[in-house]
């Protein structure tokens, strides 16, 4: 593997007068009255001005279950955005290891980095990405947790298949995920023996902790789990040992971070994403609701203060207090690079906002055309 040109496809450069590499979390997100078709369109939409104005990586998270959330196949998306694109980096924020076996896996970001070479990351969970009914279906089982368990091992299986390197006599030793460096050993192979970065991905000390051992990049879920965040920063940098991947750490952190022209609407539109996890969080997952619906809505006592809770870690406002936010934010946890999520319920207004991001950071370029 090319060490140089791994880690130059980690780590970013920070553009404008960002502190750090900015880059896109899309969990392509269904309004009411919206289609999964409007989520897609504006997912092309959003990654198209992200390449135009800089920002570093594009990542689909995998979710199942949940109408308000259409990424449930993380590697047909980004073959989609793939073909849209030229330029910015895409990948999974992630795919939930678990949920999959490791061949698939790596047949699918193999097939990904043929289409986008050099421009693939693939980000692997230990999660669901969903309720423990929905993992059991995925899965074929019901014994859920022991995925969660086997990760360490499942990790090690998905990354000898990525490298075509099981050891002789092992039973997996003659089965090659294609595309992949097989075919640049074949006989006239001509293949990129490339692949794709692994980063891992977590909301608490496990994967931290593992990022570490294993010298690779970190990207922490700050946009879910802000109380850990710091904690789990600390735990990464302190295990970290030095690999041919990174010679130091590099962590992502995942922010929720939304724009709008005006103080007033970027509330009402974090009202609506907050009543929106309000209903998952109590076991009815649905749409994103409109605004008008969120401030219709009678919230009770405790939904009330989970709302507080969760827009407590939300970064919102005009572009020059987004900004201030992610600045602050940045300061208090070092964090290399982050990776902004922006939900609403219109598709408009999370492409508004990352472009009043980008205004704000001086990003060069501008604006694309819709797509």
């Amino acid at each position: 593997m090319d060490e140089t040109a791994e880690t130059d496809e980690i780590r970013g450069t920070a553009q404008g007068t960002a502190p750090v590499p900015l880059s896109v979390l899309d969990l392509v997100t269904v309004g009411a009255g919206r289609t999964a078709t409007d989520a897609l369109r504006t997912s092309v939409e959003i990654a198209r001005l992200a390449e135009s104005r800089g920002f570093h990586r594009y990542w689909v998270a995998e979710h199942h279950s949940m109408p308000g959330v259409a990424s449930s196949s993380p590697a047909v998306i980004l073959a989609h955005l793939a073909a849209h694109t030229d330029r910015i980096r895409l990948g999974s924020g992630g795919v939930m290891l678990p949920n999959h076996a490791p061949l698939v896996i790596a047949e699918q970001f193999g097939t990904l980095e043929a289409m986008a070479p050099r421009r693939i990351d693939l980000g692997l969970g230990r999660a669901p990405g969903t309720d423990g009914a929905t993992a059991a279906a995925l899965r074929r089982t019901q014994r859920t947790v022991e995925g969660a368990d086997d990760f360490p091992e499942q990790l090690a299986e998905l990354t000898r298949f990525l490298d075509d390197d099981f050891p002789d006599g092992h039973p997996y030793a003659r089965i090659h995920a294609v595309p992949g460096p097989v075919q640049a050993t074949s006989p006239g192979g001509v293949q990129s023996s490339h692949r794709p970065p692994v980063w891992l991905l977590g909301s608490s000390g496990f994967s931290a902790r593992l990022a570490g051992v294993l010298g690779l990049p970190f990207a922490f879920a700050h946009h879910f789990s802000a109380q850990n965040t710091i904690p789990a920063l600390d735990l990464y940098r302190e295990s970290f040992r030095p690999s041919a991947v990174l010679d130091a750490p590099y962590a992502l952190i995942g922010v929720s971070a939304l724009a709008a022209d005006e103080e007033k609407e970027a509330r009402r539109q974090v009202l609506a994403a907050a009543l929106s996890m309000v209903r998952l969080r109590t076991g009815r997952p649905g749409l994103v609701p409109t605004p008008e619906e969120a401030e219709a809505y009678e919230f009770s006592p405790m939904e009330r203060e989970f709302v507080g809770s969760w827009n407590a870690n939300v970064i919102h406002g005009t572009a020059d207090e987004v900004r201030a936010g992610l600045d602050d934010l940045q300061k208090r946890t070092g964090a290399d690079e982050l990776m902004i999520t922006g939900n609403a319920h219109g598709g408009d207004v999370r492409l508004r906002s990352y472009e009043l991001i980008a205004d704000a950071y001086g990003l060069p370029g501008e604006r694309t055309a819709q797509a």
